[in-house]
């Protein structure tokens, strides 16, 4: 009897664990290309995944839309679309039931604290903790990259780069744009320095990070000028370490 409650016990953990869905995310620090959504659907494991777009850091930009269109048109996706701006009256499906039957989920680039503020508003933000549990596949550049993290510096207020606190679904701190414009890379680095961010990961533009299971599995680059960093603290001084890349084709 003892050895037969044993065995249904491991049994049924053993049915629990495969059940466990690894986790990916894909941030890059902005641009995207034909070559970077494969990459999205290698990583769905399907032949011809369903991609959501949510262009909400764009205010539902109706050239971004055109554009994730024409980018996927005549690769293996089905893409769909998720705007926020809508009408209760024409909309079939809620944004739980649309963005949690898709395999992937790619956000465009535009200003990250509205669309933070719009995704908490709305429960995107939860909705999104729930696709990521599924084993949806999460990415984008810009401030779909900056919006998996915990924390960086974004452009969404006047004047100058600010704080942003973010969904925290990757435990580090994060800056898009690293090589594009100069004042970027020393804010990072004076933030990490201070205290106000912690070690995290920069990207240039047409690079980034596939994470799974929130620890970095593959650095991707366009080309040799693009690079990805580990950006750290170490004995009171703010060290970058560049990481090796693959370079896609």
């Amino acid at each position: 009897m003892k050895f037969t409650f044993i065995f249904f016990i491991s049994f049924f953990l053993m049915i629990n664990t495969s059940k466990a869905q690894d986790q990916y995310i894909f941030p890059f620090g902005g641009g995207v290309t034909k070559q970077m959504i494969m990459e999205i659907v290698k990583l769905t494991g399907k032949e011809r995944p369903k991609i959501c777009f949510l262009p909400t850091a764009s205010g539902d930009s109706d050239k971004g839309i055109i554009s994730w269109y024409d980018l996927v048109h005549d690769l293996p996706v089905e893409p769909y679309v998720q705007r926020v701006w809508i009408s209760s009256y024409n909309q079939k499906y809620s944004f739980e039931e649309m963005l949690l039957s898709m395999d992937a989920i790619f956000v465009g680039g535009g200003n990250t604290l509205n669309m933070m503020a719009i995704w908490k508003a709305q429960g995107i933000d939860v909705i999104l903790k729930k696709a990521l549990e599924k084993g949806i596949v999460l990415s984008g550049g810009s401030a779909g990259s900056l919006c998996w993290f915990d924390n960086g510096t974004t452009d969404s207020r006047p004047i100058a780069l600010s704080v942003v606190e973010c969904l925290g679904f990757l435990p580090f701190s994060h800056s898009p744009h690293y090589h594009k414009e100069e004042f970027r890379r020393p804010l990072y680095h004076e933030n990490i320095e201070k205290g106000i961010f912690g070690p995290g990961y920069a990207m240039d533009d047409y690079a980034g990070i596939i994470f799974k299971n929130g620890k970095p599995m593959k650095v991707i680059s366009m080309g040799e000028d693009y690079n990805c960093y580990f950006v750290s603290l170490k004995d009171g001084k703010v060290v970058e370490e560049k990481l090796k890349s693959e370079i896609l084709k």
